[in-house]
């Protein structure tokens, strides 16, 4: 099986001022990219060959985890993000998080300072279980709650080619100009698709 870098839903000039065009053509069209095209050349005459990618996050170790991880994050990343995004979720997923987190206020403040201060690079997770608790989930360089058994609802791509164009060593500036381009809607349908 070849992966192929997805399509934007969205133009790149689209999540501005959030994130800029200039940072898009690098991050997707480049840093992304270049995951798809190392994951089709180390998984050709593995096991791994014909997998999904799914399959590959969470079965692989080294250096077939991380590209294939990064591949599956950017996808899920930017798949997330909406020209139209922010405000507040609705419905389910709004009253788990008032469940899980006192309040969606209590949600965004953990959200962010789990990107905050996760150390280097990596990636910070909603993550929920088949019954529908949710838990917030700090992942190093590549990770993926995939690899743990944890199912994704949305993520935060905190590694430095993510933002470092638009704010520099701003990490925070980062974080909250994310908030404005979440796409809750499509994070409530994962959630309803998972708890039913």
């Amino acid at each position: 099986m070849s992966f192929k870098l997805p399509d934007l839903p969205y133009r790149q000039n689209e999540l501005e001022p959030a994130i800029s065009e200039r940072t898009i053509q690098f991050h997707y069209g480049k840093h992304h990219q270049t995951y798809v095209n190392k994951t089709n050349d180390l998984i050709k005459g593995t096991e791994f060959e014909n997998a999904s990618l799914e399959t590959i996050v969470k079965e692989s170790e080294g250096s077939i985890f991380n590209n294939a991880a990064q591949v599956w994050n950017h996808n899920f990343y930017f798949g997330s993000l909406s020209p139209k995004g922010g405000g507040e979720p609705g419905n389910k997923i709004a009253r788990a998080i008032e469940r899980d987190f006192d309040s969606f206020t209590n949600f965004r403040e953990e959200f962010s300072k789990a990107g905050a201060t996760l150390f280097g690079s990596g990636w910070v997770w909603l993550v929920t279980d088949q019954a529908g608790a949710l838990d917030i989930v700090q992942e190093s360089n590549a990770g993926n709650p995939l690899h743990s058994g944890k199912i994704p609802l949305m993520t935060m791509d905190v590694w430095e080619h993510a933002y470092y164009l638009d704010y520099q060593n701003k990490r925070p500036d980062h974080i909250d100009a994310f908030w404005k381009i979440i796409n809750w809607p499509l994070i409530g349908e994962r959630y309803s698709e998972i708890t039913g």
